[in-house]
Protein backbone atom coordinates (compact mmCIF):
# COMPACT_ATOMS: atom_id res chain seq x y z
CA UNK A 1 0.00 0.00 0.00
CA UNK A 2 1.50 3.39 -0.94
CA UNK A 3 2.26 5.89 1.80
CA UNK A 4 -0.18 8.73 2.28
CA UNK A 5 1.01 12.21 1.45
CA UNK A 6 -0.21 13.37 4.85
CA UNK A 7 1.35 12.62 8.22
CA UNK A 8 0.42 13.94 11.63
CA UNK A 9 2.93 14.76 14.35
CA UNK A 10 1.76 15.59 17.84
CA UNK A 11 4.19 16.87 20.44
CA UNK A 12 3.49 16.58 24.16
CA UNK A 13 5.60 18.07 26.89
CA UNK A 14 5.59 15.71 29.88
CA UNK A 15 3.17 16.55 32.71
CA UNK A 16 4.30 18.42 35.83
CA UNK A 17 6.96 16.59 37.77
CA UNK A 18 7.76 16.51 41.43
CA UNK A 19 10.64 18.53 42.80
CA UNK A 20 9.99 17.25 46.32
CA UNK A 21 12.96 14.91 46.59
CA UNK A 22 16.26 16.76 45.98
CA UNK A 23 18.18 13.47 46.10
CA UNK A 24 16.49 12.18 42.93
CA UNK A 25 18.33 12.60 39.66
CA UNK A 26 16.47 14.71 37.09
CA UNK A 27 15.85 11.58 34.97
CA UNK A 28 14.11 9.85 37.89
CA UNK A 29 11.65 12.58 38.91
CA UNK A 30 8.03 11.29 38.88
CA UNK A 31 4.88 13.28 38.20
CA UNK A 32 3.47 15.32 41.04
CA UNK A 33 -0.24 15.25 41.94
CA UNK A 34 -1.14 17.86 39.31
CA UNK A 35 0.82 15.98 36.66
CA UNK A 36 -0.98 12.75 37.57
CA UNK A 37 -4.29 14.55 36.95
CA UNK A 38 -3.25 16.48 33.83
CA UNK A 39 -1.86 13.55 31.82
CA UNK A 40 -5.14 11.56 31.77
CA UNK A 41 -7.07 14.82 31.20
CA UNK A 42 -5.07 15.59 28.07
CA UNK A 43 -5.39 11.98 26.94
CA UNK A 44 -9.17 12.34 27.27
CA UNK A 45 -9.09 15.59 25.27
CA UNK A 46 -7.12 13.83 22.54
CA UNK A 47 -9.63 10.98 22.56
CA UNK A 48 -12.48 13.50 22.17
CA UNK A 49 -10.73 14.65 18.97
CA UNK A 50 -10.79 11.02 17.73
CA UNK A 51 -7.02 11.12 17.91
CA UNK A 52 -5.45 7.73 17.31
CA UNK A 53 -1.67 7.58 16.92
CA UNK A 54 0.06 4.70 15.18
CA UNK A 55 3.13 5.24 17.34
CA UNK A 56 3.69 6.86 20.73
CA UNK A 57 7.38 7.69 21.03
CA UNK A 58 8.54 8.86 24.48
CA UNK A 59 11.56 9.75 26.53
CA UNK A 60 12.31 7.05 29.11
CA UNK A 61 12.68 9.63 31.92
CA UNK A 62 10.22 8.80 34.70
CA UNK A 63 7.97 11.86 34.25
CA UNK A 64 7.64 11.39 30.49
CA UNK A 65 7.13 7.62 30.87
CA UNK A 66 4.30 8.28 33.33
CA UNK A 67 2.80 10.87 30.96
CA UNK A 68 3.06 8.53 27.96
CA UNK A 69 1.47 5.64 29.87
CA UNK A 70 -1.46 7.85 30.98
CA UNK A 71 -1.98 9.05 27.41
CA UNK A 72 -1.74 5.49 26.05
CA UNK A 73 -4.29 4.32 28.60
CA UNK A 74 -6.79 7.04 27.69
CA UNK A 75 -6.28 6.42 23.96
CA UNK A 76 -6.58 2.62 24.34
CA UNK A 77 -3.20 2.00 22.74
CA UNK A 78 -1.55 -1.39 22.98
CA UNK A 79 2.00 -1.94 24.22
CA UNK A 80 3.29 -2.37 20.66
CA UNK A 81 2.40 1.25 19.88
CA UNK A 82 4.49 2.68 22.75
CA UNK A 83 8.25 3.00 22.28
CA UNK A 84 10.81 4.65 24.54
CA UNK A 85 13.87 6.28 23.04
CA UNK A 86 16.71 7.56 25.22
CA UNK A 87 17.70 10.13 22.58
CA UNK A 88 14.54 12.15 23.35
CA UNK A 89 15.73 12.95 26.88
CA UNK A 90 17.48 16.36 26.77
CA UNK A 91 17.31 16.45 22.95
CA UNK A 92 17.27 19.79 21.18
CA UNK A 93 14.96 20.44 18.23
CA UNK A 94 17.48 19.43 15.56
CA UNK A 95 18.16 16.14 17.37
CA UNK A 96 14.39 15.52 17.56
CA UNK A 97 14.01 16.26 13.84
CA UNK A 98 16.83 13.80 13.07
CA UNK A 99 15.11 11.16 15.20
CA UNK A 100 11.71 11.77 13.59
CA UNK A 101 13.24 11.40 10.13
CA UNK A 102 14.10 7.78 11.01
CA UNK A 103 10.48 6.75 11.64
CA UNK A 104 9.08 4.09 9.33
CA UNK A 105 6.87 5.64 6.68
CA UNK A 106 3.91 3.37 7.43
CA UNK A 107 3.54 5.28 10.70
CA UNK A 108 1.09 8.00 9.64
CA UNK A 109 0.27 9.53 13.03
CA UNK A 110 3.06 9.91 15.60
CA UNK A 111 2.78 11.18 19.17
CA UNK A 112 6.07 12.33 20.73
CA UNK A 113 6.35 12.85 24.51
CA UNK A 114 9.42 14.76 25.56
CA UNK A 115 10.93 17.68 27.41
CA UNK A 116 11.50 21.39 27.11
CA UNK A 117 13.20 23.29 25.64
CA UNK A 118 13.31 20.72 22.81
CA UNK A 119 9.53 20.29 22.47
CA UNK A 120 8.78 24.03 22.35
CA UNK A 121 11.71 24.66 20.01
CA UNK A 122 10.54 21.88 17.68
CA UNK A 123 6.99 23.28 17.63
CA UNK A 124 8.33 26.73 16.77
CA UNK A 125 10.61 25.27 14.08
CA UNK A 126 7.72 23.43 12.44
CA UNK A 127 5.30 26.34 12.18
CA UNK A 128 7.57 29.37 12.38
CA UNK A 129 5.94 30.13 15.69
CA UNK A 130 6.83 32.32 18.57
CA UNK A 131 5.70 30.16 21.47
CA UNK A 132 7.76 31.03 24.52
CA UNK A 133 6.92 27.83 26.32
CA UNK A 134 4.64 24.87 25.81
CA UNK A 135 3.35 24.30 29.35
CA UNK A 136 3.63 20.94 31.07
CA UNK A 137 1.32 18.42 29.42
CA UNK A 138 0.78 20.84 26.53
CA UNK A 139 -0.19 19.21 23.23
CA UNK A 140 0.88 20.69 19.88
CA UNK A 141 -0.23 18.92 16.70
CA UNK A 142 0.68 19.52 13.06
CA UNK A 143 -0.35 18.03 9.76
CA UNK A 144 2.58 17.34 7.46
CA UNK A 145 2.31 17.32 3.65
CA UNK A 146 4.91 14.58 3.26
CA UNK A 147 5.01 10.95 2.13
CA UNK A 148 8.12 10.06 4.10
CA UNK A 149 9.30 11.12 7.55
CA UNK A 150 12.66 11.76 5.86
CA UNK A 151 10.97 14.77 4.22
CA UNK A 152 10.10 16.39 7.57
CA UNK A 153 10.40 20.12 6.98
CA UNK A 154 8.66 23.28 8.26
CA UNK A 155 7.43 24.12 4.75
CA UNK A 156 5.26 20.98 4.94
CA UNK A 157 3.71 21.67 8.37
CA UNK A 158 0.32 23.16 9.22
CA UNK A 159 -0.91 23.62 12.79
CA UNK A 160 -3.93 21.46 13.62
CA UNK A 161 -4.36 22.30 17.30
CA UNK A 162 -2.61 23.45 20.43
CA UNK A 163 -4.03 22.59 23.85
CA UNK A 164 -2.87 22.48 27.45
CA UNK A 165 -4.45 21.61 30.81
CA UNK A 166 -5.27 25.13 31.98
CA UNK A 167 -6.76 26.19 28.64
CA UNK A 168 -10.42 27.11 28.93
CA UNK A 169 -12.52 25.14 26.47
CA UNK A 170 -14.17 27.28 23.84
CA UNK A 171 -18.00 27.17 23.84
Amino acid sequence: MPASNLKQLTLVRHATSSLGNPDLKDFDRPLNKRGQQDAPLMGQRLKERNFSPDLLLASPACRSRMTAEALADQLNLDNGQLTYNAHIYQANSSELVALLRTIADEQQNVLLVGHNPGITDLANYLVGGRLENIPTCGVFSVELQIQSWQQLDPAAARLLFYDYPKRIAEP
